[in-house]
């Protein structure tokens, strides 16, 4: 009996020593090994969220915005001096937009305050298989409104490579005649004075492209994990400043939003210029700068809201459509940031998962203890950089707990892409086949 009781206080004591020493207990050397691992790679993810969060902080406080002009009236579009303003030609090239062409039609037409003499909107159908072009014209007949154009695309030249939207884009710009050239996606939305407020800048400042970031709208659960998440990278990542800088070699431009005086626009080659180009809002501004002429980039989230995408397989389309292509198909650097976001975002969520199965299945450790206080604040700064992101991108901190699998699906994006690019299996856009730019 004494025997019996002996083992048994000898067990609690040395339980009792191996959650707090674990190197002197009879525990296989891999297993020690194992702990020591992922106890290093979250703390590795906890120390890089730490300096992400702080610089994204810094950005936030940073980032230059389109501000609100004065005197903008909303109402009455006869109430802003025709004189006063440039005419502007707002460009919408649309492919199969019968979901979004309606809703930002009217968010230009409503959200204006020029005259027909200002402002002219051209609706360019791009050859689309659904309902966009049929849309299209009832709007025109029923709104009756005078600034209010519809062009139905021509087919695209024989033995020439056009990429995505530049093919409607030149169409309708050869046909305008604004002063300025405002080129829209179909997905955004204006709201109140946006388009004088980018009009007023760009004379202010005499630019000669004007890009504005639009706040981020969110809707199906793809959304919600990838673009707070790729948003908050591409903040982190932009130097705005660098980008105003006409000494600089930075260039970047937002794609649904880009204002251009045409005398630019047509020293560069406009979109004809950038005709093989997939990613031809940067290839545009890279111009703009090695012209001579200047650019600047700014967020917008007060005046526009952009919803990229609809569904995953949208969203996926379109992620590994340009983001190995952004990069100037940098494949190290894209290989990076996978490793990165999987880092940043999965590996604190698995370090919690492993201390709960030990909890679960056997005896807590020390390691144990420090893994838990790690991941846990590596989690809680997933939170933190939603939040600061939000003040730049709009989006809310809506599922933000499932940071770990939203950064899994990016980096899986970042590397589908990158594949997808190079051999071109599977590289589309809207079930349009794409290819590499010439050169």
């Amino acid at each position: 009996m004494t025997r019996v009781v002996a083992l048994t206080l000898d067990k609690r004591a040395l339980s009792e020593i191996c959650w707090i020493c674990p190197s002197i207990c009879p525990i296989p050397t891999s297993n020690v090994t194992n702990a020591l691992i992922v106890l290093a790679a979250v703390v590795l993810a906890l120390v890089g969220l730490i300096l992400y969060a702080a610089k994204l902080r810094w950005m936030v406080t940073t980032v230059p915005r389109l501000t609100i002009a004065t005197s903008i009236a909303t109402d009455d579009r006869q109430t802003t001096d025709p004189l006063s303003m440039p005419r502007v030609a707002v460009i919408i090239p649309a492919y199969n937009e019968a979901d979004n062409l309606e809703t930002c039609v009217r968010s230009v037409l409503q959200n204006t305050a020029l005259s027909s003499k200002q402002l002219e909107v051209w609706i360019v159908d791009d050859q689309s298989t659904d309902a966009t072009l049929a849309i299209a014209q009832t709007l025109q007949t029923t709104l009756k409104d005078p600034c209010l154009q519809v062009l139905a695309g021509k087919p695209r030249p024989e033995g020439e490579r056009w990429m995505g939207k530049n093919w409607a884009c030149t169409q309708a710009a050869e046909q305008s005649d604004g002063e300025f050239l405002l080129f829209l996606d179909a997905d955004v939305r204006l709201k109140p004075g946006a388009i004088v407020a980018a009009m007023q800048e760009a004379e202010n400042k005499q630019l000669d492209l004007l890009s504005c970031g639009p706040a981020i709208v969110c809707g199906c659960l793809a959304e919600w994990l990838v673009q707070p998440i790729l948003m908050n990278q591409l903040l982190a990542d932009l130097d705005f400043a660098a980008v105003a800088d006409p000494m600089a070699d930075t260039v970047f431009a937002a794609g649904p939003f880009m204002l251009f005086r045409r005398i630019a626009y047509e020293k560069i080659g406009g979109h004809r210029a950038v005709a093989s180009q997939v990613v031809e809002d940067v290839e545009l501004a890279r111009r703009i700068k090695t012209n001579g002429l200047r650019l600047e980039l700014l967020l917008a989230s007060d005046f526009v809201t952009v919803r990229m995408y609809r569904s995953f397989a949208a969203l996926w389309e379109g992620w590994t459509k340009n983001l190995y292509l952004g990069t100037q198909r940098n494949a190290k650097a894209v290989s990076f940031f996978a490793v990165t976001m999987l880092m940043f975002y999965l590996v604190p969520w698995l370090g919690l998962a492993i201390v709960l199965s030990h909890a679960t299945f056997g005896a807590l450790t020390l390691i144990d203890l420090f893994l838990t206080g790690s991941a846990i604040a590596a989690i809680l700064l997933h939170y933190d950089i939603r939040r600061s992101g939000s003040r730049v991108s709009a989006i809310p901190t809506t599922y933000w707990w499932l940071s770990g699998l939203g950064g899994a699906l990016v980096a899986a994006i970042a590397i589908a892409s990158m594949i997808k690019t190079e051999t071109g299996w599977g590289w589309t856009w809207r079930g349009r086949s794409l290819q590499l730019p010439d050169g």
